[in-house]
């Protein structure tokens, strides 16, 4: 475990009794699903959500969740749902609004009590994905900082990314797409299709790998990334990222420092309307992906299980995906993925989230105008 999620768990544990307590009274929607190594209970935990885009869960057991209309609902464990004021001014226009939610991996020390969220700014000449921290208050969010945004706004309102996952160093790892625009994947003068590696505040670290490169962003760290809706950085300290493809193509990457993942150059999806390639399947000086999806998977949320109520699967992605609907469960050694297993499909819809909670369970959020938020665990 990261020596920040060390340090996170310890306050957590207190809550953890709570909340599995409070486990019996949601409701189950699927009693018993089979899988390779587990039977799982599927349980609505809050429902009532508009276009949810991001859960976490805070150490007291209650939940963020953002959708992305611009509204940042508080979940209780009993299932209901307030909504925090203070919120900048969002713009929701088709894909974007407020989309990712972090907290601070130090979060419960008081001084690092830190939320952590990406949304699209409406700026003069279109939106930007933009990163801003708050406190948490009583009734909303107080010290609403803004942390970056992104270069070269963008009018259509798709491909914002825009995915957080905090690196072992404390520096936090946020996907861009590249707003629709393919070649800007591989301008590095341009945040558009890249990951940045950011500061806490939103600064530069100092040896991230185009610092020294007056011909690249110095934020970036990777580039040539369509668009990332699913991001994680593991208990052995390795980025992965999900990346939705155009018509098919869908990749999981393992995320390397200095790298071009290769779009719109490589690609193993096809365009839309003629159906014909995109790109070469790999070209030198490109890192292919570890893993392409079947069909239109349309990924969108990633965590690794570290979970001892999921023995069998530690160590293991789980992916969700939008338009399958689908969960699955991603075996890797090295750099391969060694065995896919579909989980869910289509019990839920359109899986826009994936998160594993600090009391052990995973839970999920579904793209809807009347989403929920469920929690998977095993069957006793």
């Amino acid at each position: 475990m990261h020596e920040a999620s060390k340090r996170l768990a310890v306050p957590l544990l207190a809550s953890i009794a709570g909340s599995v307590a409070s486990a019996q009274a949601a409701e189950v929607v699927v009693e018993r699903i089979a899988t390779e190594h587990l039977t799982l209970r599927l349980e609505r935990v809050a429902e009532g959500l508009e276009h949810p885009w991001s859960v976490i869960m805070l150490p007291d057991g209650r939940f963020l969740v953002s959708e992305r209309p611009g509204r940042l609902a508080l979940v209780e464990e009993d299932g209901s749902i307030s909504h925090l004021e203070g919120l900048p001014e969002v713009s929701a226009r088709t894909q974007g609004g407020l989309l990712d939610v972090a907290l601070h991996p130090l979060y419960g020390d008081g001084e690092h009590d830190w939320i952590y969220f990406t949304w699209s700014k409406p700026v003069e000449g279109g939106t930007a994905t933009a990163l801003s921290r708050a406190r948490l208050g009583d009734t909303g969010l107080n010290d609403v900082e803004l942390l970056f945004e992104q270069s070269r706004p963008a009018d259509p309102g798709r491909h914002y990314g825009s995915r957080l996952a905090w690196l072992p160093d404390g520096t936090l790892l946020m996907s861009i797409g590249e707003r629709g625009s393919p070649s800007r994947a591989q301008d590095r003068g341009d945040h558009a299709g890249s990951v940045l590696r950011l500061t806490e505040t939103g600064g530069v670290p100092d040896d991230n790998p185009f610092v020294d490169d007056d011909e690249t962003l110095d934020e970036i760290f990777t580039f040539g990334n369509r668009n990332p809706q699913g991001l994680v950085v593991t208990e052995a300290g390795e980025a992965w990222a999900t990346e939705h493809g155009p018509l098919g193509g869908d990749e999981l990457n393992r995320l390397i420092g200095g790298e071009n993942y290769g779009w719109p150059e490589v690609s193993l999806g096809k365009s839309y309307g003629a159906g014909q390639p995109i790109g070469e399947d790999s070209l030198p000086g490109m890192r292919d992906p570890v893993h392409v999806f079947e069909d239109r998977f349309a990924p969108s949320g990633l965590t690794e299980v570290t979970s001892s109520m999921f023995e069998a699967w530690q160590g293991n992605l789980l992916a969700g995906g939008l338009y399958r609907e689908q969960l699955y469960r991603l075996a890797l050694e090295g750099d391969q993925v060694t065995d896919a297993e579909l989980v869910l499909d289509g019990q839920i819809g359109r899986i826009r989230d994936v998160y594993q909670g600090h009391d052990g369970a995973i839970y999920l959020i579904n793209d809807d105008p009347q989403g929920s938020l469920y929690r998977l665990r095993p069957v006793d």
